[in-house]
């Protein structure tokens, strides 16, 4: 039989605390609120050495000392022993004190607090009279959340809750909570050790003993987690609960203890065990130094003489297939498998060629045998080199292996990293969740070499290191831009972006503006009808601010004008054809291409009078005319329409004439035939800023005309 003992056994710290303190403390008026630790046989030896177990404060006399166990109280029971003089011990465990203080400041702020835990543990209870709002215990994932719907929640843990099931509750409170969620993870990191360990000795073994207190939270965890994958499972208050029927015909044996175990207690069951497998072994006459379960118990108790870590200088005595063995200080031999040899390939005669030497190997494992390795040496030493260029201020890069409220943590090798939330980039950062599995770029702020080393490093400094040299480069480069720019320059540059207002374009990497007026003489609604993103063109410099860095630049200004070119197509006496684009009382301008319009006077639209050019004509229309005058210095065109039409039959008779001799002139309005025509002038002038119009002065001077 193979026994598989535990690592993680015996007291953990909170109660070691606890129990070293209540026995060294003088019994005399001293009493211990409820049970110091959920463990029968300590709970026992505590009363017979005097110190009194009160279940209520009402039990502890005035003036007397009383020990708060590691399970902590409510802050009320602080209150009245101050107000009754009693003198308190307080054994609280350090993981306990911690979600105490912030189960009280979150619910200082409203917000509801939810312990993940069992009602009635006695943590839970002294969380809950921690909190200055709401809270409310669930102690299973199938219970109803939807109370919590519209609440800010707080989630907190008993610190030997099960983590699976913690882990479904916050699942569950961050589909269901429509506010804000936060999230501590507050379970005792040796709880999540040891559970992990029972879950992995449960599945390599074919059954195991799970040894605590009955009314030991942490133990039942453990029970119920090895029940999971192993269905021979047996708890044990003490070594007394032991039967070896149950369990002699099983090749592999788990032990594992709860965290209110005494040593002494796994140590007795693992005697028993021996004892009783010895006497097996005598009845079918095998050689009892062969028995595993010898080898267990004796190595249990070499145990004191190594750590798990320590680095040791062995001396190698023998190379066989599975290993070498080597000798630590001369005494005894331990094997170290091959496996663990720092070698590319084992070769048994390449070792006995160097029996004799010596090695360094760490002890990784002391339980239940001790095991050694010379690769973790080498990790250890790389891990130390690593660090020592930390320490210089290289850069490192780790992978953010999960969060808590202050920040990002993270691994180095064998070192914790810790990440301080305002050290993740410049800025507040709210949701840390996020950088979980990302790679995080780092220089170290500090080691905290009394936490196992823990390396506490920065992101933002490099962040903020290359921005500044990201800026100086830029600001470099633009002095460098506008030493070499005039305006006036025709500079080459690449299309970007685009926006409704003009096109940005890169000029040796500097974006400048050719704000859409720019880029045509006959203006275009989108630029891209002018412009193609990412291709290349000149560009004129026509303004330039400094101070501001703004470049101002024109594609138009070096194509040539409409009217530049107008000289070569159109002459006097030529028939055009165009299209009607406005009209005003005295005429109507005919746009015969972009940026070129030419005048129809009213008196040049028909030969027969109109009150109005809008009569005959429409905006849009397209007619042809005659071109009467051409001024392309002035931009100026004068059409006839009518020039194109057949003329009328004159009637030459003579008018009445007026007294003095002079004709009657008919009243505007009145005349219908060409002679009511013949002392208007031919054409008024015009002129519209050189695209073709008239001007207001001439506008009201026509009017005046009528």
């Amino acid at each position: 039989m193979q026994a598989i003992v535990a690592e993680n056994c015996g007291f953990c710290v909170g109660v070691k605390k606890a129990v070293e303190t209540a026995f060294a403390v003088p019994p005399e008026n001293t009493y211990v609120l409820g049970e110091l630790i959920h463990n029968e046989d300590v709970v026992k030896r505590l009363a017979l050495r005097g110190i009194a177990q009160a279940d209520d404060l009402a039990q502890v006399p005035d003036g007397a000392r009383l020990i708060i166990r590691s399970h902590g109280v409510g802050e009320s029971v602080y209150g009245y022993c101050k107000a009754h003089n009693i003198e308190i011990i307080d054994c609280t465990c350090a993981f306990v004190k911690r979600t105490q203080g912030i189960v009280e400041k979150e619910s200082a702020q409203g917000k509801t607090i939810v312990i993940a835990g069992h009602r009635d543990h006695p943590e839970v209870v002294g969380l809950v009279g921690w909190c200055r709002s709401e809270a409310y215990v669930f102690s299973s994932e199938q219970e109803d959340f939807s109370l919590l719907r519209e609440k800010e929640v707080v989630l907190v843990s008993q610190t030997t809750f099960s983590e699976k099931r913690f882990l479904k509750i916050a699942e569950i409170l961050r589909k269901v909570c429509l506010k804000s969620v936060e999230i501590f993870q507050t379970i005792c990191y040796t709880t999540v050790c040891r559970q992990k360990e029972a879950e992995r000795i449960a599945q390599s073994c074919d059954a195991v003993l799970v040894l605590g207190g009955s009314q030991s939270s942490n133990t039942g965890k453990l029970c119920e987690i090895a029940s999971a994958h192993c269905k021979n499972v047996i708890r044990l208050n003490n070594a007394d609960d032991f039967r070896y029927e149950k369990i002699k015909f099983f090749k592999r044996v788990g032990v594992i203890a709860g965290a209110s175990t005494p040593d002494w207690q796994t140590q007795e069951v693992l005697f028993k065990m021996a004892e009783n497998n010895a006497e097996v072994q005598q009845a079918t006459e095998t050689v009892a130094a062969e028995s595993m379960m010898a080898q267990a118990v004796a190595e249990f108790d070499k145990e004191a003489r190594y750590r798990k870590g320590q680095i040791l200088t062995v001396k190698i005595v023998s190379a066989r297939d599975e290993g070498i063995y080597v000798s630590v200080s001369g005494k005894g031999e331990i094997l170290i498998d091959k496996a663990e040899l720092d070698c590319d390939e084992y070769s048994r005669e390449k070792y006995a060629e160097k029996i004799e030497e010596n090695i360094d190997a760490m002890v990784v494992e002391t339980s239940p045998k001790v095991k050694l390795s010379e690769k973790a040496v080498k990790k250890v030493k790389e891990e130390e080199a690593l660090l020592k260029d930390v320490e210089e201020g290289k850069e490192f890069s780790v992978i953010c292996t999960g969060f808590n409220k202050g920040g990002l943590t993270a691994q180095l090798g064998t070192y914790p990293v810790f990440v301080p939330a305002r050290e993740i980039r410049a800025g507040f950062v709210k949701e840390l969740d996020k950088y979980t599995g990302k790679k995080l770029r780092l220089k170290l702020i500090e080691i905290r070499k009394e936490r196992r080393k823990e390396i506490i490093a920065s992101q933002r400094v490099i962040l903020e290191a290359e921005r500044e040299e990201r800026e100086a480069a830029k600001a470099e480069k633009e002095s460098a831009f506008f030493d070499s720019i005039q305006v006036g320059d025709v500079v080459e540059g690449k299309v970007e972006r685009v926006t409704n207002f003009g096109a940005f374009v890169s000029v040796n990497g500097f974006d400048c503006l050719a704000h859409i007026s720019d880029l045509s003489w006959t203006g275009v609604k989108d630029v891209k009808d002018v412009l193609e993103i990412g291709k290349r063109y000149e560009f004129k410099v026509l303004k330039i601010d400094r101070e501001s860095k703004k470049v101002s630049i024109g594609y138009k200004q070096l194509q040539p004008q409409p009217w530049d070119l107008a000289a070569e197509k159109y002459a006097e006496g030529e028939v055009v054809h165009g299209k009607v684009v406005r009209i005003v009382p005295f005429g109507a301008f005919v746009e015969l291409e972009k940026g070129i319009d030419g005048l129809v006077h009213v008196s040049q639209i028909s030969h027969e009078w109109l009150e109005n050019p809008t009569s005959v004509l429409a905006i849009g229309q397209e007619v042809d005319a005659q071109i009467l005058a051409f001024n392309p210095e002035e931009h100026k065109i004068t059409l006839s329409i009518k020039a194109l039409q057949e003329a009328p039959v004159a009637d030459y008779s003579r008018p009445e004439r007026e007294e003095g001799g002079r004709p009657q002139r008919q009243k505007k309005g009145r005349r219908n035939n060409y002679n009511d025509y013949v002392d208007e002038q031919e054409y008024r002038e015009w002129s519209e800023g050189g695209y073709g119009g008239a001007s207001i002065a001439e506008i009201l001077g026509s009017e005046d005309d009528k």
